[in-house]
């Protein structure tokens, strides 16, 4: 294995399974273990022998599922008579299970009872078929783990259960020669799994096989390269909204050919009612890897849509063109400069230093109009603000996929914490205003096994100092027919501000709990959802009284604002819809009391 990140991974794999939990986690669905303590309601056992294994007297016990499509396992397992340890257990997920791109998984588990006391794991084997469809192109994975040389009862160091990090990757262990495994190896390998190496080595030459990568990295990217360059996203290229009409951008980025440290990054775009030309370009310098740290800057001069998430599609994404509920005619002219400093210090604990100067200009129908002097007497209608903003995040045990310059996350098992301070300056670069700014955020995944998973994220945030309502917490509205999992699906933009506020989502996802024992319904392997969000919040006089127009948005401080939902997901295994209500603040101009919003999702 050549990505070192991968071989970490699969590394702490190795402790991810084990039959003697109650549920077994796999690819993030909690399948019923068959020696559960709940055992008896999800499968029926058969005793169909007794055998020495080892000269220990065992019973070999067969089990199946009592109903269909669960999350449950078909197989054998021997028992010892007098311990009733697992001696061993072959079974497989069952062929039906509620699972998408998986169509076969089988784990083979063999313990021996070391110094006559404790039972050990000895060997482990999985295999698992990946595949996007029945009898359509795929690939097996197959791990095998082997443990021996076991000690029990020895004094050991407290540093040995210390340190940042499960599994270390040494930077000469992610490719050895063949001597090397011949030595290392416990067992040798098969003629199949030799065949399986050269086969591997022959599929990375084969041009199909590139045009293949080369085709899911640009759907997942959105980029695509050429050389030492990446272009795109190309789901930017082309867009529209009412201030400027149709909009063309082209974009691109250096990729890891040509730097591993260093990336460039920027686009050009022109809109043809505006008749105006935008513009972004940054760079992001690696100082170190493991663990990261760098520095970056970035010049932006474009169009934008404040109160919109981060997880939202952009507004200059085609689908939120195609998809828009309202005309997007309140944005703003953004001129920002911004330099940063971000550094790891454990995996999942980070930390970014930003610094940031940026004039705001309303375009469309927005109005920032606010009183510049305290006789308000003077007004203005743009914002210039310099501000400091310190970021920290931490996800304990949090793991990565890592490419050369870009990461994925594969999650925390503990809840994730993130606090952002910032800070305006006022007279720095000619900033009109003196703030400051406090938003704290807990979010984790909480497993209910068998009635699937619930998402929670708590965020409460506080802004002292008068400034105009860009300033303050601008809750983030939803005015796409996609669903956003980071907004309030139903609140339009700008409709509520706050200068303190307190909000909280939850999302149970029950995983086809109720479905998939409906007859029929069960063959489709949808799989059921139900959403509850809401924010309470208030502002200031002292804020309320710089606005020229004080009726241009909605507080919060009579009443919370609460929306919630029910849907159906793993619709053609990509497809959701949610369903949404929307429970207070129903006399509000230009709103929608109940909507249906879409989305894409790939999971398990």
């Amino acid at each position: 294995m050549e990505n070192e990140s991968i071989t970490q991974f699969l590394g702490d794999m190795y402790q991810n399974i084990d039959i003697y939990d109650n549920y077994i986690d796999i690819f993030g669905k909690s399948f019923v273990s068959p020696i559960s303590n709940v055992g008896q309601v999800y499968y029926k056992y058969y005793l169909t022998d007794s055998a020495f294994l080892d000269n220990q007297w065992c019973y070999k016990l067969k089990f199946k599922p009592r109903r269909k499509q669960e999350l449950t396992f078909t197989g054998e397992c021997w028992v010892h008579d007098t311990t009733f340890a697992i001696r061993k257990i072959d079974m497989r997920v069952v062929e039906d299970a509620n699972i998408n791109f998986v169509e076969d998984l089988a784990v083979v588990k063999e313990y021996s009872r070391v110094d006559d006391v404790q039972w050990m794991m000895v060997k482990e084997m999985l295999v698992v078929d990946f595949a996007a469809r029945k009898d359509g192109l795929g690939f097996i994975g197959r791990k095998t783990s082997s443990y021996k040389d076991f000690k029990l009862n020895t004094t050991l160091l407290d540093t040995i259960f210390e340190g940042t990090e499960k599994i270390k990757v040494l930077e000469t262990s992610v490719k050895q020669d063949d001597a090397f495994w011949r030595e290392a190896r416990h067992d040798s390998l098969t003629d199949r799994e030799k065949q399986i190496y050269h086969m591997v080595d022959t599929i990375k030459t084969l041009p199909a096989f590139r045009t293949y990568v080369d085709i899911v990295t640009l759907f997942f990217t959105g980029h695509y390269e050429i050389g030492k360059f990446e272009i795109g996203p190309y789901f930017t290229l082309a867009s529209f909204n009412s201030v400027e009409g149709y909009r063309f951008r082209l974009g691109g980025r250096t990729g890891p050919k040509f730097s591993d440290r260093l990336r460039f990054e920027g686009y050009v775009a022109y809109g043809t009612k505006d008749e105006e030309f935008k513009y972004m370009g940054g760079f992001r310098y690696f100082l170190k890897t493991k663990p990261r740290e760098a520095i970056g800057a970035r010049y932006k001069n474009d169009v934008v849509q404040l109160g919109q998430s981060e997880n939202a599609f952009q507004d200059d994404n085609i689908l939120s063109s195609l998809f828009r509920r309202n005309p997007a005619d309140k944005l703003t002219q953004l001129e920002s400069y911004k330099v940063y400093y971000e550094k790891e210090w454990l995996s999942g604990y980070s930390h970014r230093i930003a610094f940031e100067h940026g004039i705001l200009i309303p375009l469309g129908k927005l109005d920032y109009s606010y009183f510049s002097n305290d006789e308000r007497t003077k007004v203005r209608n743009s914002i210039n603000t310099s501000e400091i903003s310190v970021f920290m995040r931490f996800a304990y045990r949090e793991k990565f996929v890592e490419g050369k310059t870009g990461r994925v996350s594969l999650g925390s098992e503990y809840p994730v914490t993130q606090v952002l301070y910032t800070g305006g300056m006022k007279g720095v670069l000619e900033s009109d205003f003196t703030y400051h700014k406090l938003v704290g955020k807990v979010d984790d995944i909480i497993k209910v096994p068998p009635f699937g998973y619930t998402y929670y994220a708590i965020e409460a945030g506080k802004t002292w100092g008068e400034v105009p309502y860009p300033l303050l917490n601008v809750h983030q509205g939803n005015e796409s027919y996609f669903y956003d999992y980071a907004s309030f699906n139903m609140m339009n933009y700008y409709e509520f501000i706050s200068d303190q506020y307190a909000s909280l989502f939850v999302v149970h996802h029950f995983e086809g709990f109720f479905l998939d024992k409906i007859p029929l319904m069960r063959k489709l392997k949808w799989r059921e959802v139900a959403s509850l969000r809401g924010v309470y919040g208030s502002m200031s006089d002292e804020n309320k009284s710089l606005l020229v127009n004080q009726n241009a948005f909605s507080t919060l401080s009579k009443k919370p604002y609460v929306e919630a939902g029910f849907g159906v997901e793993n619709i053609f295994k990509i497809l959701r819809f949610d369903f949404m209500y929307r429970l207070t603040y129903l006399d509000n101009p230009d709103i929608s009391k109940f909507g249906i919003r879409g989305s894409l999702q790939l999971t398990f």
